[in-house]
């Protein structure tokens, strides 16, 4: 309890093995103080084996909410008392949070990128068509929540073809969205008929930022929303070849805010303070 507010501190933090280069914590330290809300986030390294006693002691601590990153989303599951729609589908959860006395499950990476796309780029994916590069977590979360948002096709692009069909058959056996598989072994042409392309992969993220997805970049037409998952660079080289050729551009800074705001709203039942989560990414 602090005696100077009468509040008591609340607990929030995530999970992970690594976890120290983590940037949550800046976010929504920044996001606490500006509401002035005696609440605070912990980065707390975890390894596998421990991961049952550690949600057992955010039960008995009485933490309002958690993030989990790797290797953890997955194997969270069998812990929580609820888990919702999209991120049983996906099999990951990267936030908890309370729920009367149940501890709840959601995954927001997907629900960030698609508040990114509809806040952000004014688009709505419903009747859309989707190509996405990847097959990962993140490729995971966004195709999922696109195809319950109602797009209308969703390609999946991937070397690995296993990951690759696994995604498809998860989107064509949770929605009506058509989705299809392409490897991704030559320079990707984008079908003229794509509405959103998405490079859902690391490819470009720091410090490999010469890094660009194996794209043929002439196939993007303007008017096209080309999105980038990667936040640091924000402005990645894949969105800057985009944008000679008129595409408009969906950076993943956007994408990390947003995922963090619907996390803290679920935590605290606050509105999140958008402008002041991205200023405390940016200056990292």
């Amino acid at each position: 309890m602090n005696t100077e507010t009468g509040y008591r501190l609340e607990l929030t933090g995530v999970f992970g093995y690594p976890v120290d280069e983590n940037p949550t914590v800046v976010m929504m330290e920044a996001a606490f103080s500006e509401l002035g809300l005696d609440w605070t986030y912990l980065t707390i390294k975890v390894p596998s084996e421990s991961l049952g006693a550690g949600i057992a002691g955010i039960r008995a601590m009485g933490f309002r909410g958690l993030n989990l990153t790797i290797p953890h989303k997955g194997a969270v599951l069998q812990y929580l008392d609820e888990v919702d729609q999209g991120a049983r589908i996906m099999g990951a959860v990267n936030t908890v949070y309370r729920k009367d006395n149940l501890l709840a499950g959601t995954n927001t990476d997907g629900k960030g990128f698609l508040r990114s796309l509809t806040d952000d780029a004014h688009t709505d994916p419903a009747g859309k068509k989707v190509l996405v590069l990847g097959a990962g977590g993140a490729a995971r979360a966004i195709a999922v929540e696109l195809a319950l948002a109602g797009a209308a096709s969703i390609l999946i692009v991937n070397r690995d073809e296993v990951r690759g069909r696994e995604l498809v058959r998860l989107v064509r056996e949770n929605s009506s969205t058509h989705a299809e598989y392409l490897s991704w072994h030559d320079a990707v042409s984008i079908p003229s008929d794509t509405d959103i392309v998405v490079n859902a992969t690391s490819i470009g993220l720091f410090p490999d930022t010469e890094a660009i997805p194996h794209v043929n970049f002439d196939t993007i037409r303007k008017g096209m929303i080309v999105c980038d998952v990667i936040p640091n660079p924000p402005r990645t080289r894949f969105l800057v070849e985009a944008e000679k050729r008129g595409a408009v551009t969906l950076d993943g800074l956007g994408m990390l805010v947003y995922q963090g705001a619907i996390a803290f709203k679920l935590w605290t039942g606050r509105d999140a303070p958008i402008a002041v989560m991205k200023k405390a990414l940016v200056a990292l």
